[in-house]
């Protein structure tokens, strides 16, 4: 199974296709997630892409592109991937679909997280990343009021791209080109919304019937 989760910056993306991935055994693939490493361990891709995302920009298209094919062709993407954070842009969808044509797969399904503005603002200003095990956590819902892991007791921090002057722009940046890719994939009708106002729990549950997948520990 070849899926895309899509959704605002805030959405929840991250937290279903990662547990998601655990269920069903396929690998999560987060943009996110590599420009961050490639970052952290100075990189020339991380120190590029850091120009954009410490911004709120989206990362040009032919370094994203070429990043994704990399990584879609690694053995253990052979029975199926989760995309989280990618395709972002019309551009980076059809070179998508042209890779995927001539490697012989397809994407089954596409998974839009759709929760309201306000909610996502809110989301973002409390997220937290633990500097020792990269766990994320929510301060507000997960009760959490000394800043620390409740995993490895490291510190946690805000990321840079969760400050509010860059929430922003992540969010005008994904309205003008982003939104775009819900009209692409109503059109191959494998698009399925799903509303994320609700828990987590909750949402989750609505995306296991959304993908047909009875039976499975939540």
């Amino acid at each position: 199974m070849n899926l895309i989760f899509l959704g605002a910056p805030g959405a929840g993306k991250g937290t279903a296709s990662k547990k998601l991935s655990e269920i069903i055994g396929i690998p999560h693939i987060s943009t996110g997630d590599i420009f961050r490493a490639n970052i952290s361990g100075g990189t020339e891709l991380g120190r590029l892409a850091e120009q954009y995302i410490s911004k709120g920009h989206l990362v040009p298209d032919d370094v994203t592109i070429g990043m994704v094919k990399a990584r879609l062709s690694e053995p253990d993407c052979s029975k199926g991937f989760i995309l989280d954070g990618f395709p972002r842009t019309l551009n980076q969808a059809e070179a998508l679909d042209s890779f995927l044509t001539e490697t012989g797969r397809k994407i089954d399904r596409v998974i839009d997280i759709v929760l309201s503005e306000s909610t996502l603002v809110d989301r973002l200003a409390y997220r937290r990343v633990c500097i020792g095990c990269k766990l994320s956590y929510n301060l507000k819902s997960h009760n959490i009021t000394d800043n620390l892991c409740p995993v490895c007791g490291s510190s946690l921090m805000m990321r840079d791209d969760d400050k509010p002057e860059v929430i922003a722009a992540r969010l005008v940046a994904y309205h003008k080109d982003t939104e775009p890719l819900i009209d692409y994939y109503v059109r191959t009708r494998k698009l399925v919304r799903v509303n994320s106002e609700e828990k987590i729990a909750d949402t989750f549950a609505n995306i296991l019937a959304a993908l047909e997948i009875k039976g499975m520990k939540q």
